[in-house]
């Protein structure tokens, strides 16, 4: 799912949601994109995805320096922030962690 200004309040405002800030030139980026879409099956907790370039604001909101960032909400707030690569059991955890 597709995160900008107009959705992204929307998306997030309910329940569990990870949002991955990433970009198309991001070699990291890409190379989670299937452990992201792995993740999302596995648990049921949506993925919402914020282009960077397309999306500065939102980038600049929740402070992204670098990329992949991954920031986990519960109803509306961000409770985690992490920045690289994660792996599924990682990713999981944090989702077991704030239930």
């Amino acid at each position: 799912m597709e995160l900008n200004n107009e959705n992204f309040q929307g998306e997030t405002s309910t329940g569990l949601v990870l949002v991955d800030f990433w970009a198309e030139w991001c070699g990291p980026c890409q190379a989670a994109m299937p452990i992201l879409a792995e993740f999302e099956e596995k648990t049921g907790v949506k993925v919402g995805k914020v282009n960077v370039d397309n999306q500065p604001e939102l980038s600049g909101q929740f402070r992204v320096m670098s990329i992949p960032t991954l920031v986990l909400f519960k109803d509306g707030q961000a409770v985690e922030q992490m920045t690289g690569v994660q792996d599924l059991e990682t990713l999981t955890g944090l989702v077991e962690k704030h239930k």
